[in-house]
């Protein structure tokens, strides 16, 4: 949606093609909220290209009645030693960003519900906060379709197939040829690519997202940051009651269960026990009073590359045909840079974002 709005702006002639109907269920960007950060741990590279999202969320706000960006804050905290916790304060230091760095006590203090015996340091954004991912995508929608951009709904992609100056796309029912070819999958971008000649590892795996009653004086929006929360048994993240809904949390890291055929995973929130078991057990430990009734449970598939750095890149043969995948559960708060860099791409030749990390012939994806 992201790079066909943008893209659709400069002129060009878009068809975009859905095997659902954006926003849905299929793929990492349901369950409405998206957290976004700009001192991020995934590395310092991700840092400029979180500013670079901010500015441009901030501008598609002016362009929806729809909310989009709320700024609640980013609370991340943890155990001392987490190289996720490291990270981000390296990246705020080397990008000189306003970031606050917290004892427990002073954590305490300020939010009263949180404790347990991984809770040692924190650092908080107050610029950070939540996007309203399925708000975005529908304006984003909006926005292509009336640049006079065509998109397909619930129409599979079943093939690609590139020539020397041209892409075909087939369908079940018909055949589109394009000077040029985003392919932005999700999950099932490794079954494309490898029919394109690169076997590279991409693991599709189930994630579950659950929202639980709160106590609001403790937790609303008003009260409470977003979250990310490095245990020493695994990796966390939620959102505050956002008006009334309930603590959001997921757990980024964990057992799942992992089928390279997204197609054949169980999409069905609660046939596991730990669906709603270890995010409980996380509020339990360290969220007092967010752990009330469950009032809605939801699956989600990441893609992951074994170094959890995205694929942003030209497939090496085929120049005509770009990637966006990989994602590894970390990359919807980038979905508007990521659309101003394939525009780049594709009309100028290059970019001026720095995209050499998220190379697709990089050794990580192939090992």
């Amino acid at each position: 949606m992201s790079s066909g709005y943008y893209l659709s702006k400069k002129g060009l002639k878009v068809l975009m093609i859905d095997a659902n109907d954006p926003p849905h269920d299929h793929g990492s960007h349901g369950g409405d909220t998206r957290l976004i950060r700009h001192a991020v741990g995934e590395g310092l590279h991700y840092v400029p290209l979180a500013l670079r999202a901010q500015e441009m969320w901030n501008e598609l706000q002016a362009h929806s009645d729809d909310e989009i960006f709320r700024e609640i804050g980013i609370l991340n905290f943890g155990y001392k030693g987490s190289k996720f916790l490291e990270n981000t304060l390296e990246g705020a230091k080397a990008f000189d960003l306003d970031i606050e760095t917290l004892t427990k006590e002073e954590i305490r203090k300020r939010w009263p519900g949180l404790h347990g015996e991984d809770l040692e340091i924190g650092y908080y954004e107050d610029d950070g906060g939540v996007i309203m991912g399925e708000n975005a995508i529908l304006t984003y929608r909006r926005l292509a379709l009336e640049n006079g951009a065509e998109l397909l709904i619930d129409t599979p992609v079943k093939s690609l197939h590139p020539g020397e100056d041209k892409v075909t796309v087939q369908t079940e029912h018909d055949t589109f040829t394009g000077d040029k070819v985003i392919l932005s999958a999700g999950a099932w971008t490794g079954k494309f690519l490898k029919a394109l000649g690169l076997d590279i590892k991409l693991q599709p795996s189930r994630r579950t997202i659950a929202w639980f009653k709160a106590d609001e004086d403790l937790y609303s929006s008003e009260n409470f940051p977003g979250f990310i929360g490095r245990a020493r048994h695994g990796s966390y993240y939620g959102f505050a009651s956002i008006d009334g809904t309930g603590v959001k949390v997921g757990r980024y890291n964990g057992n799942a269960e992992d089928d390279d055929a997204p197609e054949n995973m169980n999409r069905q929130f609660g046939d596991y026990e730990k669906d709603e078991g270890d995010v409980r057990t996380y509020l339990d430990d360290h969220m007092e009073g967010a752990n009330g009734k469950l009032n809605k449970g939801v699956t989600c598939i990441f893609t992951n590359t074994p170094d959890e750095d995205f694929i942003i890149d030209q497939h090496p043969k085929y120049g005509n045909i770009y990637i966006a995948g990989g994602f590894s559960g970390h990359g919807f708060k980038y979905v508007p840079v990521i659309g101003e860099i394939f525009t780049q791409l594709i009309t100028e030749g290059s970019t001026e974002h720095d995209i050499s990390e998220f190379s697709i012939t990089r050794d990580a994806l192939y090992d």
